[in-house]
């Protein structure tokens, strides 16, 4: 039976029950979190739990497909795509940079590693919701741009994955790590810029690479 198929996504609870999901995987990982414990955050009996979702990876991989859109659906409206190029990079690279380092995306991170051999579709579902899907949007923007003169560029796949890698410069590695859990706003936005200026410098073109 597929995901889609075994979730039920309608109901006035299905919403507070993906909120307390979220919050006692963030606290206690997918391993340490329960069946009881996340019925109680979302303050629903765990009949009603197992209606919405009859296991506790659908529930994860649901949280995590959740959160990914939201963060997508939010970068999208703050874009305007007759803006430059370098503005509208600036705006997804900013977005995507503080959310490649936020507590959710650095624990789903975690968690998807932690069980890649038990359970590899979690894994498969937070890449196919998050880095894949981003990537394909940045894609079908390069596009545009491309088409407007703005870039320069034979490969949008390749240089929309370039793209992202080059959000994840030093912070990335620093929270994975447990080096560094808190980011201020200055270093996401240097980090943004220098992405920006490096994607620009070898596929800007015309008056769009200065």
């Amino acid at each position: 039976m597929t995901q889609t198929a075994t979730i039920l996504r309608t109901g006035r609870k299905f919403d507070q029950v993906l909120r307390g999901a979220r919050e006692v995987f963030m606290a206690d990982g997918f391993e340490g979190a329960s069946v009881d414990d996340i019925a109680r955050a979302a303050g629903v009996s765990k009949a009603t739990l197992y209606s919405y979702f009859p296991d506790k990876r659908l529930l994860f991989m649901e949280v995590a497909q959740n959160e990914c859109r939201l963060m997508s659906e939010r970068i999208l409206s703050m874009i305007d795509e007759t803006k430059p190029a370098r503005e509208v990079l600036q705006i997804a690279a900013t977005q995507l940079t503080a959310f490649l380092v936020s507590e959710f995306a650095q624990q789903v991170f975690r968690i998807c590693v932690a069980e890649r051999d038990r359970f590899p579709e979690l894994g498969r579902a937070f890449y196919e919701a998050g880095p894949q899907n981003g990537q394909r949007q940045m894609a079908a923007y390069l596009e545009k741009a491309v088409s407007k003169g703005e870039l320069c560029i034979e490969d949008v796949q390749i240089a929309a994955e370039q793209f992202s890698e080059l959000c994840k410069v030093r912070i990335w590695s620093r929270a994975a790590f447990g080096i560094q859990n808190c980011f201020r706003q200055d270093e996401i936005d240097e980090i943004a810029t220098q992405a920006v200026d490096m994607f620009m410098a070898n596929y800007g073109c015309g008056p769009s690479k200065k």
